[in-house]
C-alpha cells in the first residue's frame, strides 16, 4: 500500500480544509455570539477574557470533507457522520445555551447506538493470557441463543466513556487537539497493520488519519493563547476517533493506553465526585490539569505535558503483545492513579495560571 496515499494525503487534506474552515466558523460563530465569557457559571473556566466556543464546527468540516474524498460510502461510514452531525448540533446548541449535562448525556448513548447498530461493535477482545473471547457468541441465561447483546453493550459503553473522557480533557488551550491528533495517528498505524485482511481496517486507518489532520488544524488556532475553544460540539471528532479504535480488530488495549492519562483523569474525577456525594456529572476545577494550574504550571506546559505522554504511551502500545499492553495498563492505572492522589493531598491553592 502507498504510505502517501493512505496516511499523508489524508492528514494533509483535512489539515488544510479545518485551517481554511476555522477563521469563516468563527466568523459566523461571532455572529451568533457563541462565546464563552469568563463570569460563566463554570468552575473550570480558567482563561481571563471572552472566547469563542464553537471550535467543532471546523473540526468536523475538516473530517467530513476530507472523508469524502478518501471514504468509501459504506454503511458504517454514513452511519458514522449522521451521528457526528448529531452531536455536533447539540454540542453547538450547549455552546450557546449551556443545555443540561443529563440531556447531552443521553444523547451520547443515541449516537452510540446509531454507529454500533450500524456494525461498528466489539465482536471479540483478545484474551492477553491466551485465546480469544468471541463477545457476540455469548448466550444469556433466559434466552436459549447466542446474542451480540455483549458485544454492542461494550462498544456503546466505551464510545459514550471516550466522548466524555476528553471532552473533560481541554480544560487548558491546546491540551485536548494534541491529544485526539497522536492518538488518532497511533489508531492509524495500527490499523494499517491489519488492512490488506479486512476493508473496515483501511477505513479505519483513513478515518483515523482524518482527524489527526483535522485535529492538528485546530490546534494551530486553539494553542495558547486560544482564538478559538473546541465547545461541546468537539464530542463530534471524539465519537469518530473511539469508533475507529473499535472498528474490525478492536484495538482497545492501544486506545487505552495512548489516552491513558486522560482515561485514568476522568476515572478518577468520576470516583472522587461519587465518593464526595455530587453528581458525577456536574463539572468542578480538580481535574488534572487545574491542580497542575494551581501547582504553578502554564497552559503551555500542561498541554506538552499531556501531549509527550500520550506520544510515549502510543510508542509503547504499537511495540507490546496484547499481555504486554495489560501489564502496562496496570501500571499506568497504579502510577497515573497515585500520582493524582498525591497531587489532590498535596496542592491546595493556586499560584499561576496564566499561559506563560
Amino acid at each position: 500500500m502507498d504510505s502517501y496515499s493512505i496516511i499523508f494525503l489524508p492528514i494533509l487534506t483535512a489539515f488544510l480544509f479545518t485551517v481554511l474552515a476555522t477563521p469563516i466558523s468563527l466568523y459566523f460563530i461571532n455572529k451568533f455570539k457563541i462565546i464563552d465569557h469568563p463570569e460563566r457559571k463554570h468552575p473550570g473556566i480558567v482563561h481571563k477574557k471572552p472566547i469563542p466556543r464553537g471550535g467543532g464546527i471546523p473540526l468536523f468540516i475538516g473530517v467530513a470533507v476530507a472523508s469524502l474524498i478518501f471514504l468509501p460510502l459504506q454503511k458504517i461510514v454514513i452511519a458514522l457522520f449522521i451521528a457526528g452531525l448529531i452531536s455536533l448540533i447539540i454540542g453547538v446548541l450547549d455552546d450557546k445555551y449551556d443545555i443540561s449535562p443529563y440531556v447531552r448525556f443521553v444523547m451520547n448513548f443515541l449516537v452510540a447506538g446509531i454507529v454500533v447498530f450500524a456494525g461498528a461493535n466489539v465482536p471479540f477482545i483478545t484474551n492477553p493470557l491466551g485465546g480469544i473471547l468471541f463477545l457476540n457468541n455469548i448466550s444469556l441465561p433466559f434466552l436459549n441463543y447466542s446474542t451480540d447483546f455483549f458485544s454492542y453493550l461494550i462498544a456503546i459503553l466505551w464510545i459514550v466513556w471516550v466522548m466524555n473522557m476528553l471532552n473533560w480533557s481541554k480544560g487548558v488551550d491546546g491540551q485536548m487537539p494534541g491529544i485526539v491528533a497522536i492518538s488518532a495517528f497511533v489508531i492509524g498505524l495500527l490499523s494499517l497493520r491489519f488492512a490488506v485482511l479486512d476493508q473496515n481496517n483501511l477505513i479505519a486507518a483513513r478515518l483515523s488519519f482524518i482527524v489527526a489532520g483535522s485535529a492538528l488544524g485546530f490546534l494551530i488556532f486553539n494553542f495558547y493563547p486560544a482564538r478559538i475553544f473546541p465547545g461541546y460540539g468537539a464530542t463530534a471528532i471524539y465519537l469518530f476517533l473511539s469508533v475507529v479504535s473499535i472498528l474490525s480488530s478492536a484495538k482497545l488495549a492501544t486506545a487505552i493506553l495512548v489516552m491513558g492519562i486522560p482515561l485514568v483523569d476522568g476515572t478518577f474525577t468520576i470516583i472522587r465526585r461519587v465518593l464526595s456525594g455530587k453528581s458525577p456529572f456536574w463539572h468542578d476545577n480538580k481535574h488534572l490539569h487545574h491542580i497542575l494550574l494551581k501547582a504553578g504550571f502554564s497552559q503551555r506546559k500542561i498541554a506538552l505535558f499531556y501531549w509527550i505522554f500520550s506520544g510515549i504511551l502510543g510508542a509503547i502500545a504499537l511495540n507490546l503483545t496484547s499481555k504486554g499492553k495489560l501489564f502496562a495498563i496496570a501500571m499506568l492505572i497504579i502510577i497515573v492513579g497515585g500520582g493524582i492522589l498525591f497531587l489532590h493531598l498535596t496542592i491546595k491553592s493556586p499560584k499561576n495560571e496564566n499561559g506563560i
